[in-house]
């Protein structure tokens, strides 16, 4: 198992986080990467609200909730933290590739194949509502963010705090 963290300062439309993104690869083999799996996996670890779609073609990110995504078909590039000029990055993003996205980051498909599908979930008590860039106070934002509980169980591993150490 691969863990990289990347920061990303506050952009002019998206607030981003203190707490860094978390990219784990390595650590799903593919015999277990069926949607269901990995839901079954998050769920037993404590993270609940699983879904299985692609990640949207918009910049957006999470006020009520940390998000974690795992790729379980296809690939895609996705970008994270804003457009690469003002810190932002690029990641592509292979089957068994997770990441574990702190609220408030920002997140974009910048493309991707017809196939590519994520798991996506969130810690218990929290939840995904998406807020576009540009459409909220950012300081507001960051404030409302830095309420939120830090999830106890990394959502694949299940260990606590596992890959989460870094935000700990």
């Amino acid at each position: 198992m691969t863990v990289e963290t990347h920061f990303f300062p506050t952009a002019e439309d998206i607030p981003n986080s203190n707490l860094p993104l978390i990219v784990i690869t390595g650590e799903i083999e593919a015999d277990q990467l069926t949607a269901n799996d990995v839901q079954q996996r998050f769920r037993r670890h404590g993270w609940q609200g699983t879904w299985v779609y692609t990640v949207f073609d918009y910049w957006h990110f999470h006020l009520d909730g940390h998000e974690v995504l795992t790729c379980v078909s296809g690939e895609a590039v996705v970008g994270f933290g804003g457009e690469e000029a003002n810190g932002g990055i690029t990641l592509p993003m292979l089957p068994g590739d997770t990441v574990i996205v702190p609220a408030g980051v920002g997140h974009k498909r910048l493309s991707g194949s017809s196939e590519f599908k994520v798991v996506g979930g969130y810690p218990p008590g929290q939840s995904g509502t998406i807020t576009r860039a540009g459409t909220v106070d950012v300081e507001a934002s960051k404030r409302e963010i830095a309420k939120l509980a830090l999830p106890e169980r990394d959502p694949i591993s299940g260990a606590a705090p596992g890959a989460l150490n870094a935000w700990h």
